[in-house]
């Protein structure tokens, strides 16, 4: 059994600070449980880690309580609760587990705090289905790889280290030899994609809200539709007709975005133009879509949710059975309209993402560093998983889970333990 008292380096350490989730990380643990990023460090995973770690205590009503009384605190308000929203679900496997318990039992909705970039990507895939690949096909196979809308970095920090210029691949490919192109947005910072032999990327720049435009447009190139335009969003269709060219002479392009950088109205539609684009490359070459996400757990809660109930996030118990309905069980829509009267917020991960302002009862299951603007009615930190214990996190490609590594001892209590105990409660009331 490992000895958290000591210091020690633990190697292959996978981070769930962002989807990528790197499993290359080595971090120093000292004595005193502190800990350091040796190797393969990023902004992200710097955050994550070498947060000092303080002791938090139950609150209730901001003031300080044990863990006993938080939880019956929080059964006594959720007994009480006709329609209760448990939204956040920043967490494990394990974690997302016991939030379908309680939901089931205390006849709740569910919402994922990335709820509405997650949704951009559901709805196409729910209508019209798409061809997308993962990140070890990226990482062996790609030979042109089209970012649109994003840098990808700004979310995920070392995905062109990892996935573009990587040294080796599989098949002996000239990783350095591969083509990047950014279509879409201004002023994105485009350095990661400079090769290693030093080769620029290609960059067609535009407003994010004519994007839908410059993808349609896209689409009808490669297509092989005539268009009468000459520019479309500031971008010579000539460049766009390029473009089109570069992918259907590619022996595996890859189209990637990220739903979050998508803030525009329809965005599913940009996606779905996307997809439809792959769809048709694919008739005489190989191509797929890459759809980045995964931050906060939200690819774990929603294939979680899944497997459980049939449905992702934005479900509901409500009716004794799974209910799935992505406008009306929104958190932003639940909590305008008055349509739930309490609040359980889980954050097990980003103590940054702080609950909605809400003149509803609120309880805060979640990191010890939380810092509120709105005092919740109950507040329980609770372990992280890959910090505090151990746990299973799915990458931002959906087709892998990894397993999170224990790297100090703090004694908080589990989400799973925390929920399980206010489920039981909920029962014998």
């Amino acid at each position: 059994m490992e000895n958290f008292a000591e210091a020690a380096t633990i190697n292959a350490v996978a981070c769930p600070a962002c989807g990528l989730l790197c499993d290359d990380l080595s971090i120093e643990r000292s004595a005193s449980g502190s800990l350091n990023v040796v190797k393969k460090n990023c902004a992200k995973s710097v955050a994550f880690f070498e947060r000092p770690y303080k002791p938090s205590q139950p609150q209730i009503a901001g003031q300080a309580s044990d863990l006993k009384a938080a939880i019956a605190e929080a059964i006594a308000l959720l007994s009480k609760a006709k329609h209760p929203l448990i939204s956040g679900l920043s967490t494990d496997i394990q974690g997302m587990r016991a939030v379908m318990n309680l939901a089931e039992s205390a006849s709740a909705t569910i919402d994922h705090m990335n709820g509405k970039s997650s949704m951009r990507n559901l709805y196409v895939v729910q209508n019209s289905g798409w061809q997308v690949t993962t990140l070890t096909e990226v990482r062996n196979r790609v030979d042109l790889l089209v970012v649109v809308g994003t840098d990808i970095v700004s979310y995920f920090s070392r995905f062109f280290e990892r996935m573009i210029w990587n040294s080796e691949s599989m098949f002996d490919q000239d990783t350095s030899a591969r083509e990047v192109v950014y279509l879409g947005g201004q002023n994105l910072d485009t350095s990661a994609g400079i090769s290693p032999k030093g080769v620029k990327p290609t960059v067609l720049p535009c407003d994010m809200d004519r994007l839908p435009e410059v993808t349609a447009a896209l689409r009808a190139l490669v297509s092989g539709k005539h268009l009468v335009a000459t520019e479309v969003a500031g971008i010579a269709v000539s460049d766009l007709q390029k473009l089109a060219e570069r992918l259907k002479a590619a022996k595996y392009s890859v189209m990637a975005w990220v739903a979050s950088s998508l803030d525009i109205k329809h965005a599913e539609l940009t996606i779905q133009n996307i997809t439809g684009t792959v769809e048709k490359l694919n008739q005489t070459t190989r191509s797929s879509g890459l759809p980045l996400s995964g931050n906060d757990g939200d690819v774990g809660a929603y294939n979680t949710s899944s497997w459980i109930s049939g449905y992702p996030f934005r479900s509901s118990y409500r009716r004794a059975h799974p209910d799935y309905d992505p406008y009306h069980y929104s958190t932003e829509r639940m909590l305008e309209e008055h349509e739930a009267d309490i609040m359980i917020w889980v954050n097990s991960y980003n103590p940054d993402r702080l609950p909605p302002e809400t003149d509803v009862p609120t309880i805060v299951i979640g990191h010890p560093a939380m810092k509120f603007k709105q005092t919740p009615a109950v507040f329980i930190p609770v372990a992280t998983p890959g910090l505090d214990i151990t746990g299973t996190q799915f990458r931002s490609d959906s087709s892998v889970a990894l397993p999170l590594k224990k790297l100090r001892e703090t004694g908080l209590p589990t989400l799973t333990e925390v929920l399980s105990a206010i489920e039981a409660g909920v029962l014998t009331v």
